[in-house]
């Protein structure tokens, strides 16, 4: 029985969550009527955009907005149907609310609106009855990486080649085989892509041409996929990285696989089984990004709100350019050529180098495909992110991930009882990876008050699956709380960046052993970055870390003043690691969790093992934690200040009273009400 006034330890991190929120400016709605426009399927852009007589296009609901929104309340509000943009939706300053009002975009009560960047394919025709195979027409020169079918992600053509099978050079990969040779034979042999996934990224190198048994592979990208860490050539774990060759109309074979032919306008489909091609709905995307809000700094976007919106349908193409995509960790990759690239990265910078470090602060970030870059008080409510085609929802990133060419300088973003789903990328990508995120020069940059809440994640990062489903780097006080995510390759929720390279005095490994602070592009600040005062509370997690075997459920990397990591429920983690401090991880508290993984490790720190007299990561600790499993990975050490306090090992499933409280009040709150989604085969469609 709980002693009289007693405060549960879920209360007390909801009370610590809304001290944070009441600690910044209050949203002063006014109470003014609002104005309601209409949109329809069936409208006209030349009605008054009434409910009986609504407007046909989101643009033309855009210009009424702007017209009345100075001097009130604003909501536009959608019918069901798919509304299908030829060209993203930019909503800036002029689209927002205005001293003191808000404007609201939201479905009509029981209507599914969903914002669409596919085109639907029609006409099919048996093209290959053999191998079951149809075509159908597209638009020259549209090109994609992603294609829904019946409301499933299709996967690309495929072959996997065993690693022992291929040699590694400078211009690209020798295989060894001859049964390998009728690739040198495929009339799109230059559409081809090498695949290949690590330790704990994945990677994307096109390929120029085949010679022989010799891939010739494009530049800059096989450049940049060859040196550095986890790299294609010497991934870190060897025997758990894999080898793959996509993109051929010769190697479509297995049923769901697809083929798209930009030149000659031709999409080929072997049908997923029990799918008749004569009423499939085959959705082919032709957007990267559906919605930017926000552009500048000097006006930013404030008081703007959507609800009850589907966003779907989305493919960013870069990693199919002779950039290919570099990854470096949970969508960050590496762009250009350096000016210190070494002259034989396969002997010399395989798994690292002082001349990799000179890129370390310039790398790029993955654009989403609904981005939110200088702009305050916006709301995603009950909205559905699904069927996208990289990271659903950017927050504050990096001026180079936004169409706009805004970057960063987000506050009172809130993401609340939203689904993420079936998309290919991650579900969240919030705050930047350079400089003026860790470090702005402009004060206007940080990013601040971010609260995630009450969403399902469930199957998302199916292509990038080395995606984290949410990802919080630089960001002052983010709220992460009471979301249930599930289903995924690689961590559910990663907050911080950086190794602490950028952290306040540097990181002496790096300093030392790495020699990066040779070079004069990385700075040694004195002042700490901007991640800080971050709450991951109440979460639950459960298939999870599917098949990184690096990474944790729950990850910070870096110092995090202030980082509370508590009262989260992690359970069927496939045995890897739950919870996870990563080198220069400082000041973290990991409280209160409860890790159901018999086989798995529950805590992990990594203290930078080879520097360990340095001190790269302390002052760290795990108090009060419950878990079954045994295994803790580190060296936790009163020398480094990472202490293990008041554990908790329990047997099997007896988890103690206090424990289960944790585990009932994980996850989405009751008071949120139901956070799901089904979809719907009979929506009608709109073209915009």
């Amino acid at each position: 029985m709980r002693g009289r006034g007693r405060m549960t330890s879920a209360g007390i991190v909801l009370l610590l969550a809304t001290t944070y929120l009441q600690a910044l400016p209050p949203a002063q709605h006014s109470q003014d009527p609002e104005i309601v426009f209409a949109v329809s399927a069936y409208g006209s852009d030349t009605a008054p955009g009434t409910p009986d007589a609504p407007f046909l296009t989101l643009e033309r609901a855009q210009l009424a907005v702007r017209a009345v929104n100075a001097d009130h309340n604003v909501a536009v509000e959608l019918g069901n149907g798919i509304y299908r943009l030829t060209r993203p939706l930019i909503f800036t300053a002029e689209d927002g609310g205005r001293d003191g009002r808000r404007v609201i975009w939201r479905a009509v009560e029981g209507a599914r609106p969903v914002l669409s960047g596919a085109t639907r394919v029609t006409g099919w025709r048996l093209f290959d009855k053999e191998r079951d195979i149809y075509v159908a027409d597209t638009a020259q020169g549209l090109d994609s990486r992603q294609l829904w079918v019946n409301n499933m992600l299709a996967p690309r053509t495929e072959i996997e080649i065993p690693r022992q099978d291929v040699s590694f050079t400078l211009r690209g990969i020798v295989l060894k085989d001859a049964r390998y040779d009728y690739l040198a034979k495929l009339p799109d042999a230059n559409r081809l892509e090498v695949e290949a996934t690590g330790f704990f990224t994945k990677r994307i190198s096109p390929v120029e041409r085949i010679e022989g048994r010799t891939l010739i592979l494009k530049e800059p990208a096989w450049k940049n996929n060859i040196w550095g860490y986890d790299t294609i050539t010497k991934p870190f774990g060897s025997e758990y990285a894999r080898l793959y060759l996509a993109n051929s109309l010769g190697l479509l074979k297995e049923p769901g696989q697809w083929y798209l032919d930009p030149e000659h306008g031709k999409l080929y489909l072997r049908p997923p089984a029990g799918v008749s091609m004569r009423d499939a709905d085959v959705e082919l995307p032709h957007l990267t990004t559906l919605m930017a809000i926000g552009n500048s700094l000097d006006a930013p976007v404030h008081d703007l709100e959507f609800r009850g919106i589907q966003f779907s349908h989305t493919s960013w193409t870069g990693p199919s350019s002779a950039e290919g995509f570099a990854s470096q960790q949970s969508g960050s990759y590496i762009s250009g050529v350096a000016a210190a690239y070494p002259a034989d990265p396969l002997t010399t910078c395989a798994q690292g180098c002082p001349e990799f470090e000179t890129v370390r602060n310039e790398w790029s970030q993955t654009p989403a495909a609904i981005q939110v870059a200088a702009a305050q008080l916006i709301t995603f409510d009950g909205d559905v992110f699904v069927h996208l085609g990289q990271y659903a929802l950017g927050i504050g990133n990096d001026s180079d991930a936004n169409l706009t060419g805004a970057g960063l300088g987000t506050s009172d973003i809130r993401v609340t009882r939203c689904v993420f789903t079936d998309d290919a990328g991650g579900a969240i990508l919030a705050g930047g990876v350079r400089r003026d995120a860790h470090h702005p020069r402009d004060q206007r940059m940080i990013n601040r008050a971010l609260l995630v809440s009450n969403n399902r994640i469930e199957s998302v990062s199916k292509d990038y699956v080395d995606e984290s489903a949410i990802l919080s780097t630089y960001v002052q006080a983010a709220l992460i709380l009471h979301n249930d995510i599930s289903d995924l390759p690689y961590d559910a929720i990663d907050i911080g960046y950086g190794w602490g390279y950028e952290d306040a005095r540097g990181n002496a490994n790096y300093r030392r052993n790495q020699h990066g602070y040779d070079f004069k592009e990385n700075l040694i600040y004195e002042t700490p970055t901007t991640h800080r005062d971050v709450v991951v509370a109440n979460n639950r997690i459960h298939g999870a870390k599917k098949l990184f075997h690096d990474g944790g459920a729950i990850y910070n990397l870096s110092a995090g003043p202030g980082t509370l990591i508590t009262e989260n429920y992690v359970y069927d983690n496939n045995a890897r690691i739950a919870l996870y401090l990563d080198e220069g991880s400082r000041y973290i508290m990991v409280r209160k969790n409860v890790v159901d993984d018999l086989n798995g490790t529950w805590l992990n720190i990594n203290t930078a093992h080879g520097a360990f007299p340095l001190r790269i990561t302390t002052d760290n600790t795990a108090s009060g934690n419950w878990h079954n499993g045994t295994k803790t990975g580190g060296m936790w050490t009163n020398y480094q200040n990472d202490l293990i306090l008041e554990d908790h090992l329990v047997s099997g499933a007896a988890w103690p009273e206090e424990a289960q409280e944790v585990i009932r009040d994980a996850g989405i709150e009751a008071s949120a009400g139901p956070v799901e989604f089904r979809e719907n085969a009979s929506e009608s469609a709109v073209n915009h």
